[in-house]
């Protein structure tokens, strides 16, 4: 409810969730003591930046199959890193059953789910925090992904083009994403097919540098035939 709407009463919860008042506010105070919102006077509003927000809510419900997808190419006894992004975080939501799963991540996300996985190992890079990312990055978290070795790697990406290959908004973020993939044996892109067509500003991957691309089945027949003439299998949630 504040994903869609910015903010939620108190009044207004009790009324939608059939509770009393009384349960709106206590479970507002607990949900308040695990980060993932603020209490105001009279209501709450989310935890994350706007620009998360409206991330999350975009193509939400795609986002989850694909995410679900993702997640189930992860077994028992997986190491894995994740990037920062609000598809790749969903991964660690499908996990829930999985065992002895050690996620390597930057994105904070990912603890949301994280808390309610007593079989879910997770290890957060430290750097510089990026609320409007969700995300650590900079020369500490690249310098500690040096410690680690995966089988597998779900980074997201902020757009494709047949010429750049795979690409980000941001410098630090490309750089951060390649040291990710740098440490996989496999390489594994979660994106929604709209994000093919429209490359960023920083190149992270070019096409043959990845083993997978999870993406909805809106996926244009020249994205797929370049993707797969350079060695990527494709994944349609």
């Amino acid at each position: 409810m504040l994903m869609e709407g910015g903010s939620v009463s108190v009044s207004e919860l009790a009324k939608r969730l059939s509770v009393t008042v009384v349960t709106a506010r206590a479970d507002l105070v607990a949900l308040e003591a695990e980060g993932l919102l603020v209490r105001t006077h009279g209501g709450a509003v989310p935890s994350q930046h706007p620009k998360i927000l409206e991330r999350m809510r975009a193509g939400k419900a795609h986002k989850s199959v694909v995410a679900k997808a993702a997640a189930a190419m992860i077994e028992d006894g997986d190491t894995a890193i994740i990037s920062a992004g609000t598809t790749t975080a969903l991964i660690a939501k499908y996990l829930l059953g999985k065992r002895d799963v050690h996620i390597v991540t930057n994105n904070t996300l990912v603890l949301v789910y994280a808390r309610t996985n007593p079989h879910l190992r997770v290890t957060l890079v430290g750097g510089e925090f990026r609320p409007e990312e969700e995300g650590v990055v900079g020369p500490m978290a690249l310098a500690a992904l040096d410690q680690f070795h995966v089988s597998k790697a779900f980074i997201g990406i902020d757009g494709a083009s047949v010429k750049q290959g795979f690409t980000a908004h941001f410098v630090e973020s490309a750089d951060l994403v390649r040291k990710m993939a740098d440490q996989a044996d496999q390489v594994i892109v979660l994106t929604l097919s709209d994000k093919c067509g429209k490359p960023g500003f920083a190149r992270i991957l070019p096409f043959d540098g990845v083993d997978a691309l999870v993406t909805d089945r809106d996926l244009t027949e020249e994205y797929e035939e370049k993707l797969t003439s350079a060695g990527v299998r494709i994944v349609k949630a």
